[in-house]
């Protein structure tokens, strides 16, 4: 018998015994000849059986910086199994951060597609109840990809200070950023792709987060053209799961999130959070409000 048994106690023991059966695998899937892979958690033999989240990081990021490392390991610690996949970004086995050198042969919407692959791997696998959860624009992306597929497998949508692109106001904040006008360089790039010739790489231009990079014209027609999926909260307008929409106060990337979400008017499967003091990353102790706003949904 257990004398002085705590609430506290018990979710401590809870915690050690999640931890020390988990395994953590790499794993690897092919697309379009590219080899794209993903990090998987399990917290025990029957994690297909239960709540299982699928994470996807932010621009040109990748599947082991902090925030993402962070979020599997919160996961982990509720008995939630995760996979957290790393985006190809037209490059095969591609690890860390992109290299700005590199010229860019990628596209925002090349996202779906891989989303799509490997929430196809985890049913696969048995998973019937998938958490689908992005971060920054990931979390754009991941919206985009619910709008689309209102999968059985999918049980909740999180989007964790997600990216908002207004149409109108990509070419304000290109030439805010840079320092030089869009309109001429997609224009150009507009030109090339209507001729067959996307994949031709455009040499100096700046790109994402890439000042005087190399983009082909059809991956600067992708990311820069007007398109009004890039504005998340007309997105999950269009989301029939439950979905949680998360930001900091003191986030300085997505800004106004809430707001903008607000905007598009209240929906009873939508619910919006702000974690006081959090920035674009919710480093530290944030995570942990974070999850426990998951988990209060769950």
């Amino acid at each position: 018998m257990i004398k002085n048994f705590s609430p506290l106690w018990f979710v401590s023991l809870m915690f050690l015994i999640f931890s020390s059966n988990a395994i953590a695998k790499k794993i690897n899937l092919d697309y379009k000849g590219l080899t794209t892979h993903a990090n998987l958690i399990t917290t025990d033999d029957n994690w297909q059986e239960q709540n299982v989240a699928l994470i996807l990081h932010g621009t040109i990021a990748h599947n082991k910086m902090e925030i993402i490392t962070a979020l599997q390991n919160a996961f982990k610690d509720n008995g939630i199994s995760s996979l957290a996949i790393n985006l190809s970004l037209g490059l095969s086995n591609r690890t860390g951060m992109y290299n700005c050198s590199t010229p860019h042969n990628h596209k925002h919407t090349d996202s779906l597609e891989e989303i799509d692959l490997w929430l196809n791997w985890l049913k696969k696998q048995g998973a019937q109840s998938v958490i689908l959860f992005g971060h920054s624009r990931g979390g754009n992306q991941i919206a985009w990809y619910a709008s689309k597929h209102n999968d059985d497998a999918i049980k909740q949508v999180v989007l964790l200070a997600p990216g908002i692109i207004e149409p109108d106001e990509l070419a304000k904040e290109y030439e805010k950023k840079y320092k030089t006008p869009l309109k001429p360089i997609l224009e150009k790039a507009k030109s090339l792709v209507a001729k067959g010739m996307g994949d031709q790489v455009i040499k100096d231009i700046d790109f994402i987060y890439c000042p005087k990079t190399s983009a082909t014209a059809a991956a600067f027609v992708n990311y820069y053209q007007e398109n009004n999926n890039f504005y998340t909260p007309g997105l999950v307008n269009k989301i029939q799961k439950p979905v949680i929409v998360i930001s900091g106060s003191d986030d300085k990337v997505s800004e106004d999130v809430l707001s903008k979400m607000a905007e598009v008017g209240e929906k009873e499967n939508v619910s919006l959070h702000e974690i006081d003091g959090a920035d674009h990353f919710f480093r530290d102790l944030y995570i942990e409000e974070v999850m426990e706003i998951i988990l209060e949904s769950l």
